[in-house]
């Protein structure tokens, strides 16, 4: 085989096999909000399905919007004080289950954002998998969307009714009363 057919095929192959890794990954009912135009950070929201028949792992995440994107989690103490944080070591989603990013729990946090986030356009954003590897999707901009508004219920998860919408807030060490 000459260098130039040998390359071909190499080039081929991770062409259509590319493609694969991602496969069973489903993203639904995404958006991405910021509490006020000139906010420096912005939080997005979705559910991210594993249909791959394995279990995987989000590892992280990218979007050019930001300076970087981290997982989040809001969590309350047994005194009711929310703190939010970032998630270490990922968000495992076993095989054929799913795992809600949702307002009031974990979220994906755009931090350093590079411009206003403007109603109704579309972020390019790339989730990172330990098993898919890279998934890119695009990320709706919903300034306007109240905490239950395209609520969807599955067997495993309801992400609807949550009250806690961060904005522009610095989470480190940040304490929020319950609402």
């Amino acid at each position: 085989m000459t260098p130039a057919l040998l390359t071909r095929a190499v080039c081929a192959l991770f062409l259509f096999s590319a493609p694969l890794a991602a496969e069973g990954i489903m993203v639904d009912d995404a958006y991405i909000r910021s509490s006020t135009a000139k906010s420096t950070s912005g939080a997005a929201f979705m559910v991210v399905m594993n249909h791959s028949g394995a279990d995987d792992r989000l590892i992280g995440a990218s979007s050019d919007v930001a300076d970087k994107v981290e997982m989040h989690s809001h969590t309350s103490d047994d005194n009711g004080v929310m703190r939010m944080g970032e998630i270490e070591g990922g968000v495992a989603i076993a095989a054929d289950d799913m795992h809600a990013f949702k307002r009031g729990g974990d979220h994906l946090m755009f931090m350093g954002l590079k411009g206003p986030l403007v109603q109704g356009a579309m972020v390019p954003v790339t989730l990172e998998f330990e098993k898919a590897g890279m998934v890119e999707i695009e990320v709706m901009v919903d300034q306007d969307r109240k905490p239950n508004h395209g609520a969807m219920k599955h067997d495993k998860m309801d992400h609807g009714d949550m009250k806690h919408d961060h904005g522009d807030m610095d989470h480190t060490g940040h304490e929020m009363p319950k609402d």
